[in-house]
Formats: C-alpha cells, structure tokens, sequence
C-alpha cells in the first residue's frame, strides 16, 4: 500500500464521515460496481438460487431470489437462530436436561425417535438439530425456549419482522408442509437469516459435524449436507426435502475471512442442490477476497502536544475492518493520513486526533479514526519548577 499525509484541522473536528467499529464492513467501488450485476454466473438446477457475501450482506448473484417457496427444513435456521440467542441471553444451557413432551414425540420427518418423558440435553438436542435435522429434537428446543411450539413459532415469525424477511412466513418450526399451506419464504430472506444465525459461533460446533451419536452410541447422527464431508471452508449450515419443496440448501463457507452464504430451493435433485451451492461458492472464493488493512505505525504523523508532560503522541489506528475487494486490487490500495498538527494538553486515552483513507482508484474506500493510545496530562506549575530545576 501507498502513503500520505496530509494536515488535519486543529479543533479536531473530522471533515467528513468516519466508518465506526459497529458500520458496515467496507466495499471497493470495483467491487461493488461488480456486485452491482448479480445476473447467475454458474449454471444451476433449481427454482431459486442465491449468493450473498456474509459480512456485507451484498448479493453476488441471484435467480428469482424473491419468489415465495417452500423451504423444507431450511426452516430450521430460524429455530436454531433462537436458541442459540437463548443460549447467550442465558434462558438456556448446554447441560440442561429436557423431558420430551408428547407433541415433539409426535413429529413425523426426519427424527432420533423420542419417547415421551426421555431426557436429552440441549447440547444433545442441537446435535440432533443440527446435524440429522431431527424435527423432534427442533421441537422440544422451541417448546424449551418460548413454553409451547406454537408460543415459538410466533417468535419465529417476529423475528423474521426484524430480520427484513419480508416474504416469509412460518408455519412451523420444522418445515414440514403436509398441511401446511402458506409456510413460505425466499432464497433471500434465507440468506437474512443465515447471515443471523452465523453472528452465533455455537452454531458452527454442530453444523460442521459429519458423524456423531447420541444415546451411548446407540443413535447414529450423519450430516444431511454432504458439503460438510468435502468442501474446503464449509461451515454449514442446513438442508431441507419435502415433496412440496424439492431439494433445498442454505451453504455457508469461510475461506481467509471471505465468508459466503449460498441458498438454493426447488432443486429436483439432491445432487443438484450441492452442485448449485458449490458452484456458486467456487465462483464467489475465485472472484472475490476479505483484506484486512496493515498499517505501519512508523507512518503515522505524531501530533505535537502544546502544554503537556509530553511534548508529541503518535495516534494509533482504530477498529480497522476487514476489506472486501474483487480479487487483485489489494496490491492498488493507498493509504492517506489527516492528523491533528497541535493539540493543548490534556489528552484523553482515546481521543480521535485523525483519521486513515483507505483510497483505491481515486475513490475513497474506506476510512478508520485514529486515537490517542495513552492519556497526556496537562503540565502543572509543579511540573514547570521541576523542569525548570533539571536544566540547573
């Protein structure tokens, strides 16, 4: 990367807007030039297919991305998404036994085949979740969180509210559709949801499980998505099958801290649905790519510090965030520098006293405050006689 600096206004005041620690991860304007065409680059067999990149949330690629389809046990995603957020607020734990209720018992699908009164963990109950998309396990997760299952459902459908998913529709917390007439949502609105979901890393600890048992071994769990088996970077995350809904597959990778969603409904085959998500993940890993900035602090201007016990402070870069570029532009990036020339003590530990741009092609890319690392205390008379004795 490129440097320069230039001066910085001395009331401290940043002319123009600085990306927070909490803001959006930035996007080259190539890159979002290129995002911009999300037209399908790889062939696909499906009704609806979709490519988004997880951090961003930018689509990179999408076919009927908006048409209203039956999920199958993608639906799951939501279910897990509130656990695991019962999980972190403390409503639940991992080792916390529940007794299966005759309605989970009940549930037809795919299932570890509870009996009522059994006593499973919830640990246990993720795994089969998760791993073997066990509607019988999902339901006793959501009855254990909001009381009943259909107490849970509604909290499913507020959260998708909050979510954006403003096609979706739960019906359920399984995604079985037997009778279900209006359990609906979108390879988008997947992909909202997947992108929840991921923010809970306990998630990855079932979802990137091949093989596994439960009941002593007696119960043997295989990942319904076989990418977990082959894919380099893979870190889940659902499948789904019903009549109604064909093949589906919400497929999350990581690679070099690139992280892509990959959503495909309606395929006819299960072999079509993991060639879609592959494809469409390859294309997504090949094109594009997640740097983070480096900064030399030795670049960095010092401010001088009128007043104070030292006499300059070198800021130092804040909250840096990752970039997402099209592959091949992070060698093109320049950095420049707006530091405050003089400041009056006292200085706060903290303080913004700068910024960093990030510029790619003329076009500003990204920007990050630069802060004060430690505290400068103002000079006190005391400190002046001291001083002034020193050179005696």
């Amino acid at each position: 990367m490129a440097f320069s600096f230039h001066s910085f206004a001395a009331d401290g005041e940043i002319p123009y807007p600085v990306i927070s620690s909490g803001g959006p991860i930035p996007v080259s304007a190539s890159a979002k030039a290129a995002m911009s065409d999300t037209s399908m680059k790889v062939e696909v067999r499906c009704k609806s297919a979709l490519l988004m990149e997880e951090k961003t949330g930018m689509v990179l690629m999408a076919m009927n991305e908006n048409e209203r389809l039956y999920p199958a046990s993608v639906t799951k995603i939501m279910s897990l998404l509130l656990v695991c957020e019962a999980i972190e607020q403390g409503v639940l734990s991992l080792d916390r036994k529940i007794a299966a209720s005759a309605e989970a018992c009940e549930k037809g699908g795919s299932q570890i085949w509870l009996e009522e009164g059994e006593e499973m963990t919830v640990d246990e109950l993720l795994k089969a979740t998760c791993v073997f998309s066990a509607n019988d396990a999902c339901t006793l997760l959501g009855e254990a969180v909001a009381g009943s299952d259909e107490a849970f459902v509604e909290m499913m459908n507020e959260k998708a509210a909050q979510l954006g998913m403003t096609k979706t529709h739960f019906e359920n917390c399984t995604g079985l559709d037997d009778t279900a007439d209006d359990h609906k949502t979108t390879a988008y609105d997947i992909a909202l949801m997947s992108r929840a979901l991921l923010r809970h890393d306990i998630v990855k600890k079932y979802s990137k499980i091949y093989m596994d048992s439960l009941r002593g071994g007696e119960t043997q769990l295989v990942n319904t998505n076989k990418l977990v088996r082959s894919y380099k970077g893979i870190t889940g995350l659902k499948t789904g099958t019903t009549d109604k809904a064909g093949c589906c597959i919400s497929a999350t990778a990581e690679r070099d801290g690139l992280s892509l969603i990959a959503v495909v409904l309606g395929a006819e085959r299960s072999d079509d649905r993991f060639a879609a998500a592959k494809a469409m993940l390859d294309w997504g890993f090949a094109n594009y790519e997640c740097c983070t900035p480096q900064i030399d602090p030795d670049s960095i201007p010092e401010v001088h510090v009128e007043r104070g016990v030292s006499a300059q402070i070198t800021p130092i870069a804040a909250d840096l965030k990752p970039l997402i570029l099209a592959r091949g532009q992070k060698s093109e990036i320049k950095t420049e520098f707006d530091v405050i020339q003089s400041l009056e003590a006292p200085i706060e530990k903290g303080q913004t006293l700068g910024s960093v741009r990030f510029i790619l092609a003329g076009e500003l890319l990204a920007e990050f405050p630069l802060k004060a690392a430690d505290q400068v205390d103002r000079l006190k008379f005391t400190d002046y006689i001291r001083y002034l004795f020193t050179f005696l």
